[in-house]
């Protein structure tokens, strides 16, 4: 069996910024304290909430940097080092380890893309780059390909890639997958609406976008779940369905700024090309946060 990362609730943190665009790093770790101290099991720093792909190599390196040194250890740091360029990829994820990080995680290759077999050859590229642990990120709707199972179980031969963070939204293809690989690929929803079903199917825990709103709702819903609680797991995963619903309303992470704004955080805004969030979508979020106790 490969090692576990992180059991629970994962946060897909977002990446707050000035007015004029620059990173406002007193208020990510502001947003790292309160992940920590509201139960958040890792922090997953630079990912596509975070608009890594915005990011130049210097500022994805000091984000990096900087949250290894904020965290200090209380949980588990890892850096989205994903790129559909293989050597820039291996660059980030060196990067990442020589910062500090406790793991990485890659997203497949989106635009150009590959077949089965580059897929297999990017990712052991990267996995044999560095000593860090690998979660491959698997989110179709955004890259255009998709893991296959069998695809799963050539990549979970490699000693480094150890988990997936899986949201092609197919709960047959992970369970599928897992009986293939078994003890060495572990997976977390990449779906905040699939967290119950995939514990369910074996899965570890959540990589999440509604963390960064309800850190300790997240948080629950997996640790109900572990402790045997499945029904209140359930409960607590089917009420927050509207809000969830309401956070994907546009592109991420337009919505979750907007709600954190809301909230009273200095997520500031998202940069080009994502832009503010449209007025129908933007009621009906604040709406559904003050259903949720979110919002006075």
């Amino acid at each position: 069996m490969k090692a576990t990362i992180f059991k629970g609730s994962g946060v897909a943190i977002i990446t707050p910024m000035n007015s004029d665009f620059s990173i406002n790093y007193n208020e990510l770790g502001r947003l790292i304290d309160w992940q920590v101290e509201n139960g958040t099991d890792a922090i997953i720093i630079c990912g596509t909430t975070g608009e890594s792909s915005t990011m130049t190599f210097e500022e994805h390196s000091e984000c990096v940097r900087y949250t290894v040194e904020r965290v200090n250890g209380r949980i588990p740091v890892i850096a989205g080092a994903g790129s559909n360029d293989t050597a820039y990829a291996v660059q980030l994820s060196k990067d990442a380890e020589q910062c500090g990080a406790d793991a990485l995680l890659h997203v497949t290759p989106y635009y150009n893309k590959t077949s089965p077999l580059g897929l297999i050859r990017h990712f052991y590229t990267i996995a044999d780059a560095t000593n860090l642990p690998v979660i491959l990120y698997n989110v179709p709707a955004r890259t255009g390909m998709d893991i296959s199972p069998n695809t799963y179980y050539e990549l979970s031969k490699h000693p480094n890639i150890v988990a997936t963070k899986e949201a092609n939204g197919n709960v047959t293809s992970s369970v599928r997958a897992r009986a293939l690989c078994g003890d060495d690929l572990h997976f977390y929803s990449g779906e905040d609406a699939l967290i119950v079903p995939m514990l369910a199917a074996g899965g570890l825990g959540v990589i999440s976008v509604l963390a960064n709103i309800a850190p300790r709702v997240t948080h629950d819903i997996c640790a109900l779940y572990f402790e045997g609680k499945t029904a209140e797991a359930s409960e607590l995963q089917i009420s927050y369905c509207p809000l969830i619903d309401a956070l994907f309303s546009e592109t991420n992470p337009i919505p979750v700024k907007h709600a954190l704004n809301l909230a009273g955080v200095n997520a500031g805004p998202c940069r080009l090309p994502l832009i503010e969030m449209t007025n129908n979508t933007a009621v009906t979020l604040a709406a559904e946060m003050k259903k949720a106790g979110l919002l006075s």
